[in-house]
């Protein structure tokens, strides 16, 4: 898996989505009042997602703060994972973390997203809303209705894909898909648990800039070294891009 060099400057932060106490990473660059990226993690997962961390230290190294939290459910935050998850409350939270961090006195409010798997998709639910100025998203399902029955965490443990009616886990993001800018998309071709075909249905409806990083025999959990090594360099270059003018 991915090697985390260092230890950012990070402060431990708190905020409240429809009722839940949330927990969550605020990793500072030494820099005054940088933009900051918002991360959403899968439906497995958890704040403590190496992707996430990975992405929080590259971040730090080119002057752009980066949010981590535990949706409902996961990790230190409130509720019970069978009830309380649901496309809506993973967008529901990640819109209250960006409202509380864009308002924070020591960032200066230009904000970007990045979600992995279900939190690719409560990106796209959320994007034009928020008015996110970048997005970056990696194995993003459009609609649940695609997914495989096998799950994968980012930590490699595999999970049957809940289909009880304990989970609400019926979406379609489809149409929150235009208007979405300056986005970058990353997805394995070898995805057995959501197929390419999503990433491209994103990349086709998505205004421009836009870009599509096919990961050739990637998998879902983006198992080789290399793919990993492009997602970091990529996925920052494209932030620096997008918030550090």
């Amino acid at each position: 898996m991915f090697t985390i060099r260092s230890k950012s400057l990070c402060r431990k932060l708190s905020f409240c989505s429809e009722g839940y106490l949330l927990s969550g990473t605020l990793h500072l660059p030494a820099v005054d009042c940088p933009p900051v990226v918002v991360g959403a993690h899968g439906l497995f997962s958890s704040g403590e997602s190496v992707k996430q961390q990975v992405l929080a230290e590259e971040c730090n190294r080119k002057g752009i703060a980066y949010f981590r939290f535990d949706h409902r459910g996961c990790g230190a935050s409130q509720g019970y994972f069978p009830e309380v998850t649901s496309l809506q409350s993973r967008a529901a939270d990640l819109r209250d973390a960006v409202d509380v961090i864009r308002n924070r006195p020591e960032l200066n409010g230009r904000i970007g997203l990045f979600g992995s798997s279900m939190g690719g998709a409560a990106c796209l639910a959320i994007a034009r809303e928020m008015a996110a100025e970048v997005v970056v998203v990696y194995a993003a399902p459009v609609r649940s209705s695609t997914i495989g029955r096998t799950q994968v965490s980012d930590s490699g443990e595999i999970h049957e894909s809940p289909r009880s009616e304990s989970f609400s886990l019926q979406f379609d993001v489809s149409d929150r898909l235009a208007g979405i800018h300056h986005i970058l998309l990353f997805h394995g071709d070898a995805d057995a648990v959501v197929p390419f075909s999503d990433a491209e249905e994103i990349y086709e409806r998505a205004d421009e800039p836009k870009r599509l990083i096919r990961l050739e025999k990637g998998d879902h959990p983006m198992g080789r070294k290399d793919h990993q090594q492009l997602f970091a360099r990529e996925a920052v270059r494209w932030f620096e891009n997008g918030l550090v003018r």
